[in-house]
């Protein structure tokens, strides 16, 4: 038996004597579906963390009940102490939370890394079974794992994108929900960290539902991108699913929900619908690309350089003139910046930052 709103387990514990049958709530049912979808090792360590800072909350009444001999021993302690109960759950707390910690740490050495390539970085993010998995796919080409079910994606997936022979990053994370318990929010915290050091978020939206559901999920999903500190990043609608629907009710939709969305795009992420007015967007919101050109004197280090910036930048000309190099490329400025410190003092060359790059929608 489920209920939406918070059981206490006095609650739960004499529904179940009455019915026969075992009563959880809403978040113990999100939690028993984080834990069946979870399957890295970061996403079960945070749904264990979530389901001890509950234990943790209801503590008290559980040893109160377990005293009155109402309930069985839990968590295999042996023992009913209210404090030996909170110091056995604490301490596995800090044992899950220093395993985070770790992989938090590889988690900012990864960005750090992303970031040292180069390249923006673009999050997906929206209601979970919005569709997100599935317009990854389509702008990366990738096949990660797609299900018409709650919470398929709950770990990041990160993949390098070519948008225009420009270079980005594409991550998709986990789905927002309707009322996600704090303790979740946070549990989750390290995986969401990937929306808020984006340059640009992706919100898929799922339009195929009736507009009061449309419109509920799409506030939580801003409700959530708000919470966690990423509401100043730009963001681009994509308005999915629209192959279930005729063009008119789209067009209705659209109308209904203006002033409610920024920059709406109308796709179908599964047959690949506008995933070019999409892109082309998408560009627009990125495009803080400057052009520059450098010369370089050609030895085997300078060689290499050159091979480092192809994969890095979008390098529009190549010319070799007698013992020089001229080149010209297009950078997003901090990277155009990192090259220029480069050509001057490592390579004794010469940079100039030419103009600001407009992007043809």
């Amino acid at each position: 038996m489920i209920f939406d709103n918070p059981l206490k387990p006095v609650q739960a514990y004499n529904i179940a004597k009455v019915t026969g049958v075992e009563a959880i709530d809403r978040f113990q049912l999100i939690l028993e579906i984080f834990a069946r979808r979870a399957t890295t090792t970061e996403a079960k360590l945070q749904i264990q963390l979530a389901r001890l800072r509950y234990e943790l909350t209801h503590a008290k009444e559980k040893v109160r009940l377990a005293r009155k001999e109402e309930q069985p021993g839990f968590m295999g302690l042996g023992a009913y102490e209210v404090d030996v109960y909170y110091e056995t759950v604490k301490r596995q707390i800090q044992s899950i939370r220093e395993k985070l910690r770790k992989i938090r740490k590889k988690r900012i050495l990864h960005r750090k890394r992303r970031i040292e390539l180069g390249f923006s970085s673009i999050s997906l993010a929206g209601y979970t079974n919005a569709g997100k998995s599935s317009l990854f796919n389509a702008l990366t080409e990738d096949a990660v794992q797609v299900d018409n079910a709650l919470f398929t994606t709950l770990s990041t997936t990160t993949r390098l994108v070519r948008l225009s022979n420009k270079k980005f990053l594409l991550t998709d994370t986990v789905g927002f929900i309707d009322r996600l318990p704090l303790t979740l929010i946070e549990a989750f915290r390290s995986t969401l960290e990937e929306t808020i050091y984006s340059d640009l978020i992706l919100l898929v939206v799922d339009i195929s539902e009736p507009i009061d559901i449309i419109e509920k999920k799409l506030s939580c999903c801003l409700e959530t991108i708000e919470r966690i500190g990423a509401s100043g990043i730009p963001i681009i609608t994509a308005l999915n699913k629209i192959d279930l629907l005729p063009k008119i009710e789209v067009q209705r939709i659209m109308e209904s929900l203006k002033g409610k969305i920024r920059n709406p795009v109308p796709i179908s992420a599964l047959y690949r619908i506008n995933i070019d007015m999409l892109k082309n967007e998408m560009l627009k919101k990125l495009a803080n690309y400057i052009q520059a050109s450098l010369t370089i004197p050609l030895t085997d280090d300078s060689m290499s350089f050159l091979s480092w910036l192809f994969n890095r930048a979008d390098v529009k000309k190549l010319e070799y003139k007698g013992d020089v190099a001229h080149v010209v490329f297009e950078a997003v400025p901090w990277f155009a910046e990192k090259v220029r410190k480069l050509v001057e003092n490592e390579f004794k060359g010469e940079f100039e930052k030419t103009l600001q790059v407009k992007e043809n929608a």
